[in-house]
């Protein structure tokens, strides 16, 4: 078993969860299709499956079979199928595991799952193949979040950060932090053995320069949940402005589709009317929002109130003015969307809209003129109406998102649950750093750090309670 007792925080004995007998479920979607897998682990999935099996060279019994085998055959006279045998413990949940390939037919699907019920096998929780991988020690806490991260993935990107940590690059990564603490901890621990002696094993420098060490590194993981957050659940983008500036147009041309309504009266959105796009592997969220002005109408203060509310969640808010409004009303509107907006996660974009009224010179003129703290590139004159400049907006986007500096081995932080660990860890380690700089006591120190390496852990799974482990995987596939 992986999980061990690191004999500094208790653990749930894995003996309370684990359950031994054999479970089943369909690991394909429902509906119909050319084929479908229905999967069995535990110790009496082989035995189970001859009850129902007959191969189509005789004597070749599934319990009889090497790991890693497939024999053709027949289930019970209604289909062929193919039978896959992975044998314990070299398989992905560390048990013997079949996995039945039959015709798509749901009614074939069906009819293979009550059979195998038939003859001693459990329906499936959702993840519990998964989760039984976790705790055969298969894969860690995190990796096993991953599985699901891959499953729902829907970019490139969002895959390539859900893969890196299935493969266990952040497992290891924390590990090594985890480890190097561990260290120290026991000499300080050691120390307060000998506290009559008055004893200095652990040195206070070093400490102090390796808390200072992991205290950046964790930070850094800390800094990249908002990418990694957004580039799994898409980025959201707030298209904002007064009435009347295209921002219903600018939505209907960056989807391709007359979403948005469109009028010359103002006033015209009284709600958030939100559209997904994949733009070079990155979802993004586009949220037309209603005009901010003032009004005695009750709905659309209303709708005015759900802008400021989409503002303060968006990563990137898109101000639509027009070309010729007047510089200081946009810079009024700009500074006061700035003044809610937090400068290390949230970036304001300037749209001068309608430049197909205005030549070259005019355009250049108002960019020159508008005395905006926000860089220069951020200021894009467009038509939404003429698709002018449209695919400038689209690149300064995906700029925003920086992709390109996500390499294949660096590691972003996507899970709340890991950010939510992490932050506490920090919040941990800098009251260590604190404690270390004013020459605190050991057990104070100690304290400290068996806290750090307790929201460390979780994330792994050295630590983990049953509440843990139902509330993730109860969000899995049933099947997987």
């Amino acid at each position: 078993m992986k999980h061990k007792d690191l004999n500094i925080i208790s653990t749930s004995s894995p003996c309370e969860i684990l359950h031994n007998d054999t479970i089943c479920a369909i690991s394909t979607p429902s509906g119909i299709g050319a084929i479908a897998i229905v999967r069995l682990t535990g110790e009496d999935s082989l035995e189970i499956v001859d009850k129902i099996f007959t191969p189509r060279k005789k004597g070749q019994r599934i319990k009889e079979q090497a790991h890693s085998t497939i024999q053709l055959g027949i289930i019970n006279n209604f289909d062929e199928v193919l039978v896959s045998v992975f044998r314990a413990p070299h398989s992905f949940t560390g048990e013997n595991i079949v996995e039945i390939s039959c015709h798509g037919s749901q009614y074939i699907q069906q009819q293979i799952v009550q059979q195998l019920i038939s003859n001693g096998c459990r329906l499936a929780l959702p993840g519990e193949f998964t989760l039984r991988a976790f705790l055969n020690g298969k894969i860690d806490l995190s990796q096993a979040e991953a599985v699901a991260d891959i499953i729902a993935s829907k970019t490139e990107t969002a895959n390539r950060i859900a893969f890196q940590q299935m493969r266990g690059g952040f497992s290891t990564e924390l590990g090594t932090l985890r480890n190097r603490m561990l260290d120290f901890i026991s000499l300080i621990e050691l120390e307060l053995d000998f506290s009559e002696e008055d004893v200095e094993f652990a040195d206070r420098n070093q400490l102090l320069l390796l808390i200072k060490e992991i205290i950046e590194h964790i930070q850094k993981l800390v800094d990249s949940f908002s990418l990694g957050n957004a580039i799994k659940n898409g980025i959201p983008v707030a298209i904002v402005g007064n009435t009347n500036t295209g921002k219903s147009t600018l939505l209907n041309r960056l989807i391709n589709e007359e979403r948005a309504i469109v009028s010359d009266f103002h006033g015209t959105t009284r709600d958030a009317i939100e559209e997904v796009m994949n733009i070079d592997g990155i979802i993004f969220r586009f949220i037309d929002t209603a005009g901010i002005r003032a009004t005695e109408d009750k709905i659309e203060k209303i709708g005015i109130s759900i802008t400021f509310n989409k503002i303060k969640k968006a990563s990137i808010v898109a101000l639509v003015v027009e070309i010729f409004d007047d510089n200081s009303k946009i810079t009024k509107e700009a500074d006061e969307i700035l003044k809610i907006l937090d400068p290390q996660h949230q970036k304001l974009i300037i749209l001068l809209n309608k430049t197909d009224l205005a030549d070259d010179f005019e355009i250049e003129e108002k960019i020159s003129k508008l005395k905006l703290p926000i860089n220069k590139n951020d200021i894009i004159p467009i038509s939404a109406k003429n698709n002018i400049n449209i695919d400038k907006l689209i690149s300064n986007l995906l700029n925003s998102v920086n992709n390109s500096t996500i390499g294949v081995n660096e590691t972003i932080v996507s899970n709340l649950r890991h950010y939510e660990a992490l932050t506490n860890a920090l919040i941990s380690l800098k009251r260590v750093e604190t404690e270390i700089i004013n020459g605190t006591s050991g057990d104070l120190l100690s304290q400290d750090i068996r806290e750090a390496l307790h929201f460390i852990g979780s994330i792994t799974g050295d630590i983990f309670t049953d509440d843990i482990l139902e509330n993730i995987f109860k969000n899995f596939c049933i099947g997987k």
